[in-house]
């Protein structure tokens, strides 16, 4: 198996609490969680990625901008900052996947029609496969879909491009299994 690395995207406090919170935020947060543990029981690298936004919204270091308590964190787990939906734009993450010798992703997180969308095509672009946790990304919806169309759609839509070459698997984040 080849070494992985989990990547938690924007999963915030003004994006899962309140009245603004993604579907099913504390389910989706709980698995993530537990994602998580698992990783770093096996080694394996946890890296939080945070947007970084303007005016008060996800400004860095607001309450908006800070990860849930729910959401625990370790020492050794990756921070990265991020201002644009793709969590390889103008970041340190591809440098810091290449440090980690990383060949695949797990990615999970919050929104799936923006940032998680946006971030996983460009880990294919960057050579990575990517193993999505199925139930484990999440929505507000929109004016045409609901939170639940948009993550099937986004699974269904994800793990069918190919024209990159390393493609997305998907699997429920408790099938998810790490490994040294």
């Amino acid at each position: 198996m080849s070494r992985q690395a989990l990547v938690v995207i924007d999963v915030q406090r003004a994006l899962c609490e309140g009245p603004e919170a993604a579907f099913e935020a504390d389910t989706v947060i709980a698995r993530i969680d537990a994602l998580a543990s698992r990783a770093r029981v096996a080694g394996t690298p946890v890296i939080f990625v945070q947007h970084q936004g303007t005016n008060g919204y996800l400004e860095y270091g607001t309450e908006g901008w800070a990860l849930p308590p729910a959401l625990r964190t370790a020492d050794g787990d990756h921070f990265v900052g991020k201002t644009t939906p793709d969590a390889f734009n103008r970041t340190p993450l591809a440098d810091l996947l290449t440090t980690l010798e990383v060949q695949e992703l797990v990615v999970c997180g919050m929104h799936t029609e923006f940032c998680v969308d946006t971030s996983v095509r460009r880990a294919l672009a960057h050579g990575y496969p990517v193993l999505l946790a199925s139930d484990a990304h999440t929505s507000n919806g929109n004016e045409h879909l609901s939170a639940p169309q948009v993550i099937a759609h986004h699974n269904i839509t994800l793990s069918n491009v190919t024209s990159f070459g390393p493609r997305v698997r998907l699997a429920p984040a408790a099938a998810i299994t790490f490994s040294a």
